[in-house]
């Protein structure tokens, strides 16, 4: 049964830092392009960051970062784990995330609908 897991999440103060994890069952992460998604309060999910199985994007060697998380947030894996190291957190990066894998020919996508595994989401939340 192919599955992620995700752990971590929780409360943060402003500044913070926080490192989600995502655990996949049944299959490996080696041929499979990775994304994380956030979806905050009233809000519809988006793409935040994605990586191709090569770790780059689908427009060159390195991932790919929404605006408001590049420089802030790191999306990495190994076989077996993919992560969101997330730095200098904001009120604004509170929501639920959720991991998301598929195998792509090439390339990563921040579109939810080309992603067939998922994590069950978790709650971060970001306030003093």
């Amino acid at each position: 049964q192919v599955q992620l897991v995700q752990s971590g999440g929780g409360l943060v103060q402003p500044g913070g830092s926080m490192t989600l994890s995502c655990a996949a069952f049944g299959f490996t992460l080696d041929d499979y392009a990775i994304a994380w998604f956030r979806q905050a309060p009233g809000k519809a999910r988006e793409g935040i960051t994605c990586a191709s199985s090569s770790g780059g994007s689908s427009t060159g060697d390195t991932p790919f970062y929404e605006d408001s998380v590049k420089g802030r947030f790191t999306i990495s894996k190994d076989h077996s784990r993919m992560y969101l190291q997330m730095n200098s957190l904001k009120p604004e990066d509170t929501g639920i995330y959720y991991c998301a894998a598929e195998m792509l020919f090439s390339g990563c996508t921040s579109a939810a609908g080309i992603y067939g595994s998922w994590g069950q989401g978790t709650q971060v939340t970001i306030s003093s």
